[in-house]
């Protein structure tokens, strides 16, 4: 498996609306290996394929993983792969939480989310599937699912929030 380069804000492919796979084939397969190491070395709970410069409807989530503190090694929890996935339904309670973004490195900010979701999907092996989401596993379903149709969290917080952040990334990357 590789670790893929990781795109940035404002990298023109974050704004852009993925487009939705064929057919789960062993290309996919490859992307989505690739894709859940990328996602691990940059100690990430969620990764959509436009973050690495694929405009693909495709994520990978594990909201279960821990890290092993002697070795720094991250100890995967239960990978989830989804193809093409959708939101079928939101719940009406909503949740703020603090949220990040590997293609908003090290930056922060409060979002409100729906509390739980149902999305369905096709998994690793072309099979479809639903799951019901709630707590953080809702919150990184829509964080990434919000980055197949060019959606950033700091597109959901307040315009003032937003440009402090980008300010933020500026001075980031000039002293970089």
């Amino acid at each position: 498996m590789t670790v893929l380069k990781l795109y940035t804000y404002p990298e023109p492919v974050l704004k852009k609306k993925a487009e939705k796979v064929k057919k789960v084939d062993d290309d996919i397969r490859h992307l989505l290996d690739d894709m859940l190491e990328t996602m691990y070395a940059d100690a990430g709970v969620g990764l959509a394929a436009p973050q690495v410069g694929v405009s693909k409807r495709i994520v990978v989530i594990d909201v279960e993983q821990e890290g092993d503190e002697e070795s720094g090694e991250v100890v995967k929890g239960k990978p989830l792969f989804l193809v093409n996935p959708e939101i079928v339904w939101r719940s009406d309670e909503m949740v703020c939480g603090e949220e990040g973004c590997l293609s908003v490195p090290k930056q922060r900010a409060e979002v409100e989310r729906h509390a739980q979701v149902r999305v369905h999907y096709t998994d690793y092996n072309g099979q479809e599937q639903e799951i019901l989401g709630d707590g953080l596993l809702a919150v990184c379903l829509q964080h990434e699912l919000d980055h197949l149709d060019g959606i950033l969290y700091i597109d959901r917080i307040s315009r003032l929030k937003r440009q402090m952040i980008i300010k933020k990334l500026q001075k980031q990357r000039n002293e970089e």
